[in-house]
């Protein structure tokens, strides 16, 4: 380089030589060194079913077809006006053009402001309902391209997520991934690069939503892109403590003409911060016998049938009283089976107890685990006790040690330490010493066949996907990440089949965790449906090709039959877990889940105020997701709601009464955490958060999303009058000398 600096200088004429040394300049900033790929041309996403409005990008369909994917070669236009059916366009170089609105399909580059929006399409609630004060948080499934989707979740979530975890398309040239809305196969010769280019894109935005504080990273893949992935995450991550673990995935092996038989796959850990790998007490490579000891809490079973079909008319001799001491909390009585005929209401309460039933939290009639006579048995043995007192809804919990515990009491598993008070058995497991698990994984747990596809044909009976990872591999990836924190916020924005919702909900079950999910994935359909679909007339947009695609035909339908308990084909699941917890399928799990659409927004819409529902979803994601979401802009100008961890104020006239309700908001399940003010001024904006709780995160809408949502550009410095937020840091009172208005 230095030899070129003296060429340069050696040329007589001061404006070549001025002229060379800037070119030479640029390409100087531009060289890298280490992993050089293509950057290809921006990706895009076609969007078939939004309306076409002045401004929007537009591809022009090929002439007489129906599929609104099939574009023409001209290249993208922006459209410049519409009048009724007729749309004047004009390309980058100014070039007009007329065609029927008909012909047209909005398309988003990568480059492009967008706002966007979520669209609730359903949720299944299992961990508490939205009106129980001591409610779970909700996951979440976007429907979405995945790049917009990360970039609509740095709104509530940048630098905010513990971890990440993410199975990428392999890159194996069989046409299993699209760029720019083509499949990629073995004959590209650019597949590589663009590969890369792809993933580039989405590990930047990753960057930004994870922590820095504490949090990982962890990205499977397999041999094809293995050494260009670990160059690729050293370069957007450096610095950054990157392990690669090697995981047996299939025992019999994968059997190749002239090569070794592939039984693996690879999974980089990035350790960001202070974070580093959960502590466990199996190491995953020695000895399969030693898989048994999971290390987890003891866990005390409810003694309410979790199943949706345990109800007192199937088995009217569990269905019982239980008279709880609430004074001591101990459970002083257990009462006689109740018959089918008679009400319980009927049945005399005992002086100085309460009267515990197997009821659910709607009031239905269901049943207890055991008969009246062995649950005596179990208290009278300390293995039964009193739980939690719900104070909002005046309930007890009862609680004890299933079968499956009592067995391992037996064997060793469970050393028994003494007992309380009431008699109930204090225990603790017996464990190995805990320690990090090994970088070479060999579980027959981790198989992809049995406890991949197994486990998604019992939960879809009636569906098909292809290649979906064991359930229990992701979950020890999961617990090896985020094990240590039960209230982790993680993201996988390569969802398929839904797989790590449903880890972490097993994980959560394991040691009563509060951790969330946010699934991402596309609603796209095979490449062997497509074709299928339009042999029959069909194409993108038409309900029967998008009750195909992946989100809706697989993704939701799993996480429905994982928390309910209950099968795509309406069935009670059938089979049980087999490692850590072993349990029946059919109890479901206790989360509650929410699916979405993201929707790309108009910004003056969303600044008058007119789009509030579309964005209500992100303002609710960023208090945590949990409790009731304000989904319309209130009558009486604000919304502070009990059920809810935030509140909004769309008027700023009304700030006396919204100050007033945030000042007398009790709730100690369900603190506020967040308040929205709707304001363009900052001024007004801080003198209403001057009257405001320290403690409380302060955001002025619509300026701080309008701003955060011109995505897909490059990011810029902010000022304060860009969308000022006050972080929930205390700090002294200002002298308040401006009037509030």
């Amino acid at each position: 380089m230095a030899h070129i600096d003296n060429l340069i200088s050696a040329v007589k004429d001061p404006q070549l030589r001025e002229a060379l040394r800037i070119e030479y300049e640029k390409i100087a900033q531009t060289r890298k060194f280490g992993l050089v790929f293509d950057r290809h041309q921006p990706e895009s996403v076609l969007l078939p079913s939004f309306a076409v409005r002045p401004g929007d990008k537009v591809r022009v369909l090929q002439e007489g077809v129906r599929d609104r994917t099939a574009v023409d070669e001209t290249g993208v236009w922006t459209v410049v006006s519409i009048a009724g059916s007729d749309v004047q366009l004009r390309d980058a170089e100014g070039n007009l053009r007329n065609e029927q609105l008909a012909r047209l399909v909005v398309t988003r580059e990568f480059g492009d402001s967008i706002y966007p929006g979520l669209k609730s399409v359903g949720r299944v609630l299992r961990g508490g309902g939205i009106d129980d004060a001591g409610d779970k948080p909700f996951h979440a499934v976007v429907n979405a391209e995945n790049y917009h989707a990360l970039q609509a979740l740095l709104y509530p979530y940048e630098g905010r997520v513990d971890a990440i975890y993410i199975d990428p398309p392999y890159n194996t040239g069989s046409r299993d991934w699209k760029y720019n809305n083509n499949y990629v196969d073995d004959n590209d010769p650019y597949r590589h690069s663009k590969w890369l280019s792809f993933m580039e894109k989405r590990l930047e935005l990753a960057k930004r939503l994870l922590n820095p504080a504490s949090s990982v990273l962890v990205v499977t893949i397999d041999e094809k892109e293995v050494h260009r992935l670990g160059l690729l995450i050293e370069q957007v991550f450096p610095g950054r403590r990157m392990q690669m673990v090697t995981i047996a995935i299939n025992h019999r092996g994968v059997a190749r003409l002239k090569e070794f038989t592939r039984v693996e796959e690879y999974a980089f850990f990035v350790f960001i911060g202070e974070a580093g790998p959960s502590l466990t007490s199996d190491d995953l490579l020695t000895a399969e016998a030693e898989e048994e000891k999971t290390g987890e809490v003891v866990r005390w079973e409810r003694l309410t049938k979790g199943s949706n079909n345990a109800l007192r008319t199937d088995r009217p001799n569990l269905f019982y009283p239980v008279y709880v001491d609430p004074e001591r909390g101990r459970i002083a009585k257990v009462g006689d089976p109740v018959p089918l005929n008679v009400d319980r209401k009927s049945v005399p309460e005992e002086p100085g107890l309460v009267t515990v039933w197997p009821l659910s939290m709607t009031g239905v009639e269901k049943r207890w685990q055991c008969s009246a006579d062995t649950f005596q048995s179990l208290v009278d043995q300390g293995m039964a006790k009193v739980g939690s007192y719900d104070r909002k809804n005046d309930r007890w919990s009862i609680l004890y040690l299933n079968r499956g515990q009592r067995e391992r009491i037996e064997r060793g598993e469970i050393r028994v330490t003494g007992r309380d008070a009431n008699g109930v058995l204090e225990l603790e497991m017996n464990e190995r010493p805990l320690r990090a698990a090994m970088t070479i994984w060999n579980r027959s747990s981790h198989n992809a066949g049995y406890y991949g596809s197994g486990i998604l044909s019992a939960l879809l009976p009636d569906r098909k996907f292809p290649f979906p990872k064991s359930l229990y591999a992701v979950e020890d990836s999961l617990r090896l990440a985020v094990g240590d924190k039960p209230d982790a916020l993680v993201i996988d924005f390569f969802a398929g089949s839904g797989t790590t919702a449903h880890a972490l909900a097993r994980l959560n079950r394991e040691d009563d965790g509060r951790r969330r999910s946010i699934l991402v994935t596309n609603n796209e359909v095979s490449v062997a449906e497509a074709k299928a679909l339009r042999e029959q007339g069909l194409s993108p947009g038409d309900p029967a090709w998008e009750d195909l695609g992946i989100c809706r035909h697989i993704t939701i339908p799993r996480m429905r039959a994982a928390v309910t308990g209950i099968s795509s084909t309406g069935n009670p699941l059938k089979g049980e877990y087999k490692f850590g917890q072993v349990f029946p399928m059919s109890d479901g799990l206790d989360e509650n889940v929410e699916f979405f659409d993201l929707t790309y927004e108009d910004a003056s819409m969303v600044s008058l105020g007119r789009r509030f529902e579309a964005i209500a979803p992100l303002l609710w994601m960023k208090a945590g997701a949990k409790g009731e979401r304000i989904d319309k802009i209130s009558d009486q100008g604000w919304e502070v709601l009990d059920d809810a961890t935030y509140g909004v104020l769309f008027d700023t006239s009304s700030w006396p009464g919204f100050v007033e309700a945030v000042a007398k908001r009790k709730s100690e399940a369900l603190p506020l955490s967040h308040l929205f003010i709707v304001t363009d001024s900052l001024v007004e904006f801080q003198q209403i958060a001057g009257r405001i709780d320290q403690g409380i995160e302060l955001v002025r809408l619509y300026a701080d999303y309008l701003r955060t949502f011109e995505i897909n550009t490059p990011r810029r410095n902010r000022s304060v009058g860009d969308g000022w937020r006050r972080p929930a840091v205390p700090r002294q009172r200002d002298n308040e000398q401006a009037s509030v208005p």
